[in-house]
Parts: C-alpha cells; sequence; structure tokens
C-alpha cells in the first residue's frame, strides 16, 4: 500500500474517478451506462477495493453525530435537553443516513467475495468494510434497538426493503460477527502508524470498538431488563426477543470486553497524553491544562509546539486538515460542550474525594474557590471566572480575542488576551452558567468554522475505562460490604488511576472510600467516566444502558451558586468590567424558574452534596421531559409508510 496521508488519499480516489470518465472522447463513447458505472468499471483491481474503502471514512466525524447526544445529558446546560421525543418523527437523518452507507459498505463485501483475483492483496479493504457495517448498525441500534439488518447492496425489490425488523440481539450478533471478521483481516497499528496514514482502522481500534459494543449490549441487558417492554413481541410492537442460536451471555460479553479492552491496552501502540511537563515549561499554569491541548492540537495552537503527533492516545480518529479538510462547524464560538452544575461538582479534588466529603473543597462563595485544588479536568476544560486566556474569546458571550499574534510573538508574562466572566446577566433564555472548554480553539487562524484538529472516535482513556467497568460488573459491581472487592487494586492501578493520574487526582483504592457506605466501585468508576468523557457522545447512552435515564433526566438541571449561608456571593456582587453602567454579573429576577435553596432532587449519585449551602439558578424538572419510552426512538413515520413491515417501538 502507497503510504500517503488518508485525506490525500480521498482527495486522489475523487481525482482517478473523474479521470475513469473523462480519459478521452473515444472512451467516453465506449463506456459502460453511467448507472453501471462501479460495477462494470471497479472492483477489479485491488486498487479499487483500496479507493473503496477510503469513501467509507468519509461519514466519520463532526457530521457523524454521536457527540450531541451528550448534549441530551444531565451534565450539560443545553437547550436540547428540554426538547425530548414526544411523538415519532416523519423523517429521521439517523435512519437514512447509516442505510446508505451501508450500500458501499456491502458493495465493497459483495465484490470482494466475487473477487477471483489474490485474495490476499484486498483482505485489508475487506476488513475495514466489516468494520464500518458494524460501526453503522450500531448507531442505529443505540436509537432505535432492533432494525432490519442489511448485509447486501439492496434493489428496489430485495425482501430486506420490505421486510420487518430483526431484533436488537440478532443485530449484536451481527455486529460481533463483522467486528470479528474485521480483525482477521485488518493491520495492526503497529503496521500502519507511521504518521502518514493515521485514521486508518486496525486492528487494534476494531478491538477497542467491540469492546465497547459488548459492554453497551451486555449492560443494557443487565439494567434495562425490567423495561421488558421495549422489546415489545415484533407483532404488535417493537422489533421483539428473537436470539441467535449461540448468543453470549452477559457475562461471556462482560468477559470478551475486558479483553478485548486489555489486548488494546497492552499491544503497546497507545499511551495517555501527559504533557504537563512540556506545557508547564512554555510558561507557569500551562501545564494544568494540559489535557484540554489534546482536544485542539493543529500547527502552531499551544505555547510548547505540540503537534498530532505527538499524541498517542486516540485509537481511532477522524483527521482533519486545515487545507483539505476542515471540521467547518461552530465549535469554538458554541462551546457545545456547557457543563452543569452536577458535572462541576461530579470532579473530583485533588485527594480523590468528592466534594462532599474533601476537606481540600474551598466551596462556593467566590467564583473561583471551586476550582482550587480540583480535577486537572475541570481546570482545563471549563473556563474559570475572571482567568485570562490566551487567544480565544471571540464568542457571543465574551471578550474581544487578538487575532494579530502568535505564541512566538506573545511574551509568556503577557501572552494572555482574554479574561473570561460568566455572563448570566439577562440572559436567561440560554441560562449558561459556565463555559466549557473542550474542542474550544485558542489558534487564533483556526477559530470560526476552520478549526481542525482530529475528532476522537475511541481514545485509550475509554478503553481503560470499559476494561474497569467490565471487570467490576464481573465482581459484583454495587458490592462495598467490609472485604468485597468487585474489581482489584492492580485493575484499578492499570486503568482508572493512570487516568486519575494524569489529571493531577489522588488514586482509587478501597481505603480512601472505606469511611463513605455510599461510594461503591462501579460508582467512581461510572464517575470517571462521565468526567473523563464528556462531550464525547457517550452520556446520553450510558444513562439509558445502567437503566437510570429515566430518573436522571427528569430532575432540575443546577447552575451557579449566587447565594451562600445566606449572604452574596461574588456572582451577585461584582461588578462586569464589560459593562460601563456598572451592572453586576448577575441578576435573579431574570431566570423564570428562580431559585432553589437545595439540590436534592437533582442528585443521584454518592459524593454529590444533596444539599449544599444557598442558592443557586435552575432549570426546572417541568420542561424536561424524558419518558420510559425515550430509552428507544421511534421508527420515522414516512419509513412506516414505506414498509408496513416495520412495527413501532412501544409508547410511540
Amino acid at each position: 500500500m502507497n503510504k500517503i496521508n488518508l485525506n490525500m488519499k480521498t482527495i486522489l480516489m475523487t481525482l482517478l474517478s473523474a479521470m475513469i470518465v473523462l480519459s478521452s472522447c473515444e472512451d467516453y463513447l465506449e463506456q459502460d451506462p453511467k448507472d453501471e458505472l462501479t460495477e462494470a468499471i471497479y472492483f477489479t483491481k485491488p486498487e479499487h477495493f483500496e479507493y473503496a474503502s477510503y469513501n467509507l471514512y468519509g461519514a466519520l466525524g463532526w457530521d457523524d453525530g454521536d457527540e450531541a447526544s451528550d448534549l441530551c445529558s444531565n451534565l450539560a446546560d443545553d437547550d436540547v435537553a428540554h426538547g425530548y421525543s414526544v411523538a415519532a418523527l416523519d423523517d429521521d437523518d439517523y435512519w437514512k443516513k447509516p442505510y446508505s452507507r451501508l450500500r458501499a459498505v456491502n458493495e465493497l463485501i459483495q465484490k470482494a467475495e466475487e473477487y477471483t483475483g489474490d485474495k490476499d492483496e484486498i483482505a485489508e479493504y475487506l476488513g475495514v468494510g466489516y468494520f464500518f457495517r458494524a460501526w453503522n448498525h450500531f448507531i442505529m441500534l443505540k436509537r432505535y434497538g432492533g432494525v432490519p439488518i442489511v448485509t447486501r447492496v439492496l434493489d428496489v425489490d430485495s425482501e430486506e426493503v420490505y421486510g420487518p425488523r430483526n431484533s436488537r440481539y440478532e443485530v449484536v450478533y451481527q455486529i460481533l460477527t463483522d467486528l470479528d471478521m474485521a480483525i482477521e483481516r485488518l493491520r495492526f497499528e503497529s503496521d500502519i502508524n507511521d504518521g502518514t496514514e493515521t485514521g486508518m482502522v486496525s486492528v487494534e481500534a476494531a478491538k477497542a470498538f467491540k469492546a465497547r459494543v459488548l459492554l453497551y449490549e451486555a449492560t443494557w441487558e443487565k439494567y434495562v431488563s425490567d423495561i421488558e417492554y421495549l422489546d415489545g413481541d415484533g407483532i404488535e410492537a417493537g422489533a421483539g426477543s428473537n436470539k441467535p442460536e449461540g448468543y453470549p451471555s452477559i457475562t461471556d460479553m462482560l468477559t470478551d470486553a475486558k479483553q478485548a479492552a486489555l489486548d488494546v491496552m497492552s499491544s503497546g501502540e497507545f499511551e495517555l497524553w501527559d504533557k504537563r511537563a512540556q506545557l508547564e515549561a512554555a510558561g507557569a499554569g500551562y501545564g494544568d491544562r494540559h489535557i484540554y491541548y489534546m482536544f485542539t492540537l493543529e500547527d502552531g495552537s499551544n505555547p510548547a509546539g505540540l503537534s498530532k503527533s505527538d499524541n498517542k492516545e486516540f485509537v481511532f480518529q477522524t483527521v482533519y486538515d486545515y487545507t483539505y479538510k476542515q471540521i467547518r462547524q461552530n465549535l469554538s464560538h458554541s462551546m457545545k460542550f456547557t457543563p452543569s452544575r452536577k458535572l462541576m461538582d461530579m470532579y473530583l479534588c485533588k485527594d480523590g474525594l468528592p466534594v462532599q466529603y474533601s476537606s481540600e473543597f474551598k466551596g462556593y462563595r467566590n467564583m473561583t474557590d471551586e476550582f482550587e485544588n480540583r480535577d486537572l479536568r475541570l481546570v482545563g476544560l471549563v473556563s474559570e471566572p475572571g482567568k485570562q486566556y490566551w487567544g480565544y474569546g471571540a464568542s457571543a458571550r465574551g471578550g474581544g480575542a487578538r487575532y494579530d499574534k502568535t505564541f512566538e510573538e506573545v511574551e509568556l508574562e503577557t501572552s494572555y488576551d482574554y479574561t473570561y466572566w460568566p455572563q448570566l446577566l439577562n440572559n436567561a433564555e440560554r441560562g449558561v452558567g459556565y463555559s466549557g472548554l473542550k474542542f474550544v480553539t485558542e489558534n487564533y487562524n483556526r477559530e470560526t468554522n476552520t478549526e481542525s484538529y482530529n475528532y476522537p472516535q475511541i481514545r485509550l482513556a475509554e478503553v481503560m475505562l470499559i476494561y474497569a467497568e467490565a471487570a467490576c460488573e464481573l465482581g459484583g459491581g454495587q458490592l462495598n460490604v467490609s472485604g468485597a472487592t468487585p474489581i482489584s487494586q492492580g485493575d484499578l492501578d492499570m486503568t482508572i488511576n493512570k487516568i486519575r493520574a494524569r489529571a493531577g487526582v489522588a488514586p482509587l483504592t478501597y481505603d480512601l472510600i472505606a469511611p463513605y457506605p455510599e461510594l461503591t466501585m462501579l460508582g467512581e468508576i461510572r464517575r470517571e467516566r462521565a468526567i473523563e468523557l464528556y462531550g464525547e457522545g457517550h452520556r446520553y447512552d450510558d444513562l439509558k444502558r445502567w437503566g437510570i435515564a429515566y430518573d436522571e433526566l427528569r430532575r432540575s438541571t443546577c447552575l451557579n451558586y449566587i447565594q451562600y449561608e445566606g449572604t452574596s456571593t461574588e456572582y451577585e456582587t461584582m461588578v462586569h468590567p464589560q459593562y460601563e453602567d456598572g451592572r453586576m454579573l448577575f441578576d435573579a429576577s431574570v431566570f423564570p424558574n428562580g431559585l432553589t435553596s437545595g439540590e436534592s432532587a437533582t442528585s443521584s449519585y454518592a459524593g454529590i452534596a444533596p444539599t449544599k449551602p444557598g442558592a443557586l439558578i435552575i432549570d426546572d424538572a417541568s420542561v424536561r421531559s424524558f419518558r420510559v419510552a425515550n430509552y428507544l426512538e421511534p421508527i420515522p413515520k414516512n419509513q412506516i409508510e414505506l414498509n408496513p413491515a416495520l412495527v413501532q417501538n412501544p409508547g410511540w
């Protein structure tokens, strides 16, 4: 295989396709019909399969939509969470797009089976096809449950077009089968990662994805089984509960998830991002924000001069490039992943304890108090009030950043151009209390739709979290009685505690949590997953597979504390520096849902204080409409009209 960057290969594939069609007038007059162009010309040489496999990567990235699921969760302050579906949609891209992509996937697989040349020459490209067939079916499984399985190129009269839904168990079985086929054919990361083919699917990426699928389905079947009606009978409602022969048990799936994750972790090809030393050497304070820079790597995008090649954590990623493939979404201005009060309190203190129990927690009286002695994921990924940040600032809620300076041009001691202040004043409709910095660029040339940092589809931290959760579930999960060890300390040290170490947090041990009966190992592992992966498309699905979405997503969402022990905080007393008329930062009267003096209705995780002193701004539960039926989304109406054999999910 030619060693060319994946973006360049996609461009070359497009150019080659054009050359095939337009090479000469004589060729043009003699060519096969255009609607048979792929059938007649492609898939006769290995390079045809190669180019076709590259084309499958095009749907990945921000446009794939999974990251938006976090905006429906209990950790986000976003209007999306107000509007869970209450009726079936007429149409739904989440149904159409995967099936559209499956046509190209199945064409590649089908043609590979018919290929009369050396099968070994096209094995990897066939493996890519199997991987993406699993990928697209999983997207639909998470949203709809059982869906029609499509494993061949369909015509208008194909029986699958008018056939019934497969059960979720049949879909899972197909996904796992396809991933095993992919793993047999793909290259190992060591054969790919020479810096020229970043973003290619490897054996390790397929195993990591398999671990994700196995953990998802094992926990869904364990915790959502009480909501049995979601499957339906396949006749009157739902997709039914048929299981293929040999379908794995929950224990089998957890065991296989743990092993697949271990294979990736022990491959030696990946390492957690930890660039504190390099960034601290570039200027005081940059080291504490090192996790932030993992998500915004571009040339010239950080004071230490780190580049994408310095990041070994992404197991599978979508590659972007400022010249060839910009993200083209309003990421930095929208600050998509803005944390709620719950997420802010889920971040640990440096001693490894939650804010409720830690003596290091400073409280809420001053705006910066809750940022002290805290997890570096909070420090690096959430804007601290009054703190100055280099470069960034041209958002609707703040500041005028200077785009005429680079890191090299600005002296370190004066290198900050923008000061962030929470802007809740007269902003009840948005109700923003904090500003998230994950995927928000500081690069003065990479802002307003032109960001080009790579998107992590799967990264090593997630793989470690999968291993830890699977191991804990296999050990009994919630057990927290004297002497019970649902997960070994060794397993914690090789997963959770490596993640905590790079976040500046003390290790998780049984001795640490023993004094607090409310804390369990499974709960702490789930907490780590929430704060580590927030903004990467997992939280909403996690709440559902753990069987707690109905309880969590009907609670009020809370933001800043603006009163403390009966007295005002800085939020109420400090004048905003950008206003000349002396207005205070917050005016509580503009918020339609007002304030609450307690947070008991919003908490379920142990370690998040059920009540706190003072009043906070709330987004009331009355505007949150999640129902049990929302565990699965409805099949779009137009699809049922086209194919009456598709039975709607229960409750819709």
